[in-house]
């Protein structure tokens, strides 16, 4: 029985779909053909992945939504502060230009009242104990907000009037403009959002992807099913097709999310920056890919150590552990901690593309970091192909890692 035949009867009993490949084909390209199969077969992951792009989509889409629409407001007066209700309707669009305020003047207080409990006005400007006050029926943040704005601009006005001078006169020299070491405020905003967003889907895709390649090992190792593959291929090329077909999911995942982020950011009052993303989004896939295959050994290598699925939890404990300490790094971290931590694999896949979304970081830190990384990923699949060859054909309970190093080939 030559060792395609064999594989791909496995594959049938592990997953109900025989691949037909000729006897040049090589052990680890039938094994990641295998692995992207059932993936592409999995209903849970389809239907997953078409969620996710769903629950994107509308996330943008009401973003689009909120930017583009305009807030009308219709605030009555009392014939006496009519002339405020007039400044404030004028004022409204200047302070804010998705509001919109209509004013309307009445007889009194009661029927302005009763006209904002009615609902037939969102609110009453009116004077009080030499000041202003804006009655709503509940909270109207967008409105009190122009509001205050307005009035306090008209009252300044007036006074400056009533002294013989100008409000720009009375107000020259306290104005405090705003000056960000990292970039302006808004693309300090987006590069927050996106930064987190990275880490989000770093964190997602190592431990959904991480996971599942070792509940794969596990359950062949259980079913016994290895052991008849173990006779006819290599287990490093068992390894690399696992790793290898795991790799290019996972890429093609986090591309498709990428990519859909992207366009619809596009719609958004932020389509303006998508030029200085896209560096940025690019180096994140390079950290990702060389992150994600030094971790995916490792994932093999904690399926491995199990015999039994209800070994899974303990010899995959420090992976987990690992990757949420990549993800909460990238939030908690600043400063001189950030920059540092930016240089340390596996934390560089997202610390890295974080600060060089932030900007001013110079080529050298990102070019370094990668090689970092790629020497941590040689590192570890040549660590984890050891220790998974050693202890794969080992049964009888969970394999410590001092007895995995030191098995016999």
């Amino acid at each position: 029985m030559n060792a395609t035949t064999t594989l791909a009867r496995s594959a049938e009993a592990h997953a109900g779909d025989e691949i037909e490949l000729n006897t040049t084909t090589s052990a680890w390209t039938l094994v990641a053909r295998r692995e992207i199969f059932i993936k592409f077969a999995d209903k849970g992951f389809i239907i997953g992945t078409i969620l996710t792009l769903a629950i994107i989509a509308a996330f943008l889409g009401y973003t689009v939504y909120t930017e583009e629409r305009t807030s009308s407001y219709t605030v009555v007066t009392t014939t006496a502060d009519a002339s405020m209700g007039e400044s404030l309707a004028a004022a409204a669009g200047e302070i804010d230009e998705k509001v919109e305020i209509t004013t309307n003047t009445v007889a009194d207080d009661a029927e302005a009242e009763a006209l904002v409990r009615a609902g037939d006005a969102d609110g009453f400007l009116h004077r009080s104990d030499g000041g202003w006050v804006l009655t709503t029926e509940t909270g109207e943040s967008g409105l009190l907000g122009v509001t205050q704005q307005a009035v306090r601009g008209a009252v300044i006005d007036q006074q400056a009037r009533d002294l013989g001078t100008t409000a720009a006169d009375l107000e020259a020299g306290s104005v405090v403009s705003p000056h960000f070491l990292i970039g302006d405020a808004e693309r300090a905003g987006l590069a927050g959002a996106i930064g987190f967003a990275m880490a989000l889907l770093f964190f997602m895709a190592a431990l959904m992807y991480g996971l599942q390649i070792a509940n794969s090992v596990v359950e062949e190792k259980q079913n016994r099913i290895v052991e008849i593959i173990a006779t006819s291929i290599p287990l490093r090329h068992l390894l690399a097709g696992k790793v290898l077909g795991n790799t290019v999911m996972a890429i093609l995942q986090i591309v498709l999310y990428i990519g859909a982020g992207l366009i619809g950011l596009s719609f958004t009052q932020y389509g303006s920056f998508l030029p200085a993303i896209g560096g940025p989004v690019a180096w994140f896939v390079l950290f990702f890919t060389t992150g994600f295959v030094a971790l995916a050994a490792l994932w093999a290598v904690a399926g491995s150590l199990a015999s039994r699925m209800e070994d899974l939890q303990s010899t995959s404990a420090p992976l987990t552990y690992l990757v949420m300490g990549v993800y909460f790094a990238s939030f908690l971290l600043s400063g001189t901690a950030k920059v540092i931590a930016s240089f340390i694999p596996p934390l560089s896949a997202v610390l890295m593309p974080m600060r060089i979304l932030e900007g001013d970081v110079p080529l050298w830190q990102p070019l370094l970091a990668l090689g970092l990384m790629l020497v941590f990923a040689a590192a570890t699949i040549v660590f984890g192909e050891r220790l998974y060859r050693r202890s794969l054909l080992q049964s009888g309970g969970r394999v410590s890692l001092k007895k995995a190093w030191a098995a016999a080939e």
